[in-house]
């Protein structure tokens, strides 16, 4: 048997998987994703979402999918309360969405992704995989026989048990569990809330109320050692431990879901072989703590759609891939980093309470609370531009208020259609070097809205931001992080296409004022211009401003192959005064 074959295939239909399917359609990649479940178990072991992929989430517009997000300022590191207001930022004075089951999350990205056309194969399971240098064939088991799927590049998103990882042979070293926790959800009795953990005799304990009448507990006994299967403890079990290290009687509760975990602390060597790439949990995994695997997940795949977006299309090389290891390992290595700690000073009994003691005390210095805060958030990341020392460089952009032609905007809206942003705060002049790019990146004229959040805009004369929302160079007036060029060819490939014998043929011929309103007309989206002579009529005056001046320049240099100072072209005022320039230049 065979089915239509996606340009990407995506293994497991968790948030990692879904996002990642989102941003290869938002690319206008054809993506295919397999998920072993015929359905959602509805299970949550996570609730919520951190300040970034909430970020992730706005800079999408998903957040209305979720309807109304509660949010809390004060969250904890290894049990330690920590004031996450400290954070700036539209969401990051918080410590994200709390109290939203994983369940759910899952079901608002699947809505997206099949809204945008993504088709998901439930049922179904990856035995197979035979790369080559062309493609990846992956032989696949569903309900009707064995399938091959042939793709351009396969990414395994099927979490900590990941088949992807081993088929492909990825090295995965680390360490085992050691320990285990229990959790359950349950209804029928009360429960005292403990949201960041209670250190009793015997181990520890966390509860809170998840709405609805529906608890959810969870517990680590000193000496318990992980279960050896993935069998879900019954709740005999938690309930018997429970009443053990608290003395509360919940056994006559009605349990609706149990689950156990440890702490296995593991990291691949290489997120990238050839054409196999990994993501979420499939790349790391760790101790839940703080909840930062369903985060580091989202943040993965929003790392790696747009490239291989654009790798798919033609635009950029199979080295820009390489940039997702690159960027993302770091990052995997500083949360298994910081979840074994915080694994130490919540499980870590009475040996860890002289450092608990401790870092409660430095948490009340604003710099040690905001980086721990940071860490927990998601926010912390700062990938290698490879030029400059500006501060922003290589962050990502925090939500900036606009003025444009069109009105009032923010940074967050202008990322909405995952393509990247040239934003050109100096009347227009920046726009016209990455006019060779219209294709893939939109080129922004703005200035900062005086009665909105611009701070991080101060001194800025131009950015680049990638379709993930970091900036990839900017221009200060004090000097640029790099020519502009080559950040553009780095991040979204060469420019300009080369002629075409039909290209060829339309640099011999001359340009007419009927090329260029047409070409206006494309780039500016508006309607034609009033009939009549139009050759001494100012570009302003028809309508036109600089910015669709600038990119309709630049494609007649691309269209019929000018040789132009486009910086020349831009300060033309009429069509008489373009046309003469243009039809004047080499061909």
């Amino acid at each position: 048997m065979r089915t239509a074959d996606p340009t990407v295939l995506v293994i497991g239909a968790g948030p990692t998987g879904l996002m990642l399917a989102g941003e290869l359609r938002l690319a206008g990649t054809e993506v295919l994703v397999v998920e072993t479940l015929v359905r959602p178990t509805g299970e949550s072991r996570g609730l919520g979402f951190n300040a970034r992929t909430m970020e992730i989430f706005d800079q999408r517009d998903l957040l209305p999918r979720f309807g109304m997000l509660a949010t809390n300022r004060f969250g904890h590191f290894g049990g330690v309360p920590l004031d996450f207001g400290l954070l700036d930022g539209p969401h990051f004075g918080t410590h994200g969405a709390q109290g939203i089951p994983q369940a759910h999350t899952e079901a608002v990205l699947e809505s997206w992704v099949c809204d945008l056309g993504a088709r998901i194969w439930r049922g179904a399971t990856l035995t197979a995989l035979s790369p080559d240098s062309d493609a990846v064939t992956a032989t696949i088991a569903g309900p009707d026989g064995t399938v091959e799927v042939v793709a351009d590049f396969v990414v395994g998103c099927d979490g900590g048990r990941s088949t992807v990882r081993r088929l492909a042979g990825h090295e995965f070293p680390g360490t085992a569990a050691t320990l285990e926790m229990m959790l359950a959800d349950l209804r029928g009795c009360e429960i005292a809330a403990r949201p960041f953990g209670e250190h009793v005799p015997g181990g520890m304990v966390m509860s809170g109320h998840l709405g609805g009448g529906v608890y959810r507990i969870i517990l680590h006994e000193h000496g318990a050692r992980p279960r050896s299967d993935d069998e879900a403890p019954s709740f005999e079990e938690v309930a018997t431990a429970w009443r053990r290290l608290t003395g509360q009687d919940i056994g006559t509760a009605e349990p609706l879901w149990t689950s156990a975990f440890g702490n296995a602390t593991r990291q691949v060597t290489q997120y990238r072989r050839g054409r196999i790439l990994l993501a979420g949990d499939a790349a790391h995994i760790h101790l839940p703590a703080g909840g930062q695997g369903l985060n580091v997940g989202i943040q993965d795949a929003v790392n790696l759609g747009w490239k291989l977006g654009l790798v798919a299309a033609g635009y950029a090389s199979d080295a820009l891939l390489d940039t997702y290891h690159h960027e993302r390992h770091p990052v995997g290595a500083k949360v298994l980093q910081n979840t074994r700690a915080q694994g130490f000073l919540m499980l870590g009994g009475p040996t860890a309470e002289p450092v608990r003691e401790l870092l409660r005390e430095l948490v009340g210095f604003d710099d040690v609370a905001r980086y721990l805060a940071a860490a927990v958030a998601g926010v912390d990341a700062r990938y290698d531009m490879g030029r400059g020392e500006h501060p922003l460089l290589g962050r990502r952009m925090p939500q900036q208020d606009l003025h444009t032609r069109h009105g009032r905007t923010n940074t967050t809206v202008l990322l909405r259609s995952a393509r990247g942003v040239l934003l050109d705060l100096d009347g227009g002049h920046t726009c016209a070097e990455a006019a060779g790019w219209t294709d893939r990146v939109d080129l922004v004229v703005a200035r900062p809205d005086p009665d909105g959040a611009n701070e991080q805009l101060a001194g800025l004369e131009a950015v680049l931001l990638r379709p993930d929302g970091h900036i990839a160079w900017l221009r200060h007036r004090d000097g640029d992080t790099g020519p502009l060029t080559e950040a553009m060819c780095t991040w979204f490939g060469v420019g300009a296409e080369p002629l075409t014998h039909e290209r060829i043929s339309m640099s011999t011929s001359e340009i007419t004022v009927d090329d260029l309103m047409r070409l206006l007309r494309e780039v500016s989206g508006d309607a034609p211009p009033p009939d009549g002579d139009l050759l001494d009529v100012d570009f302003e005056d028809m309508g036109y401003d600089s910015v669709a001046v600038m990119e309709a320049n630049a494609r007649l240099a691309r269209e019929f192959g000018r040789t132009v100072d486009l910086q020349v072209a831009d300060e033309a005022r009429t069509p008489r005064q373009l046309l003469e320039l243009f039809n004047g230049a080499p061909r």
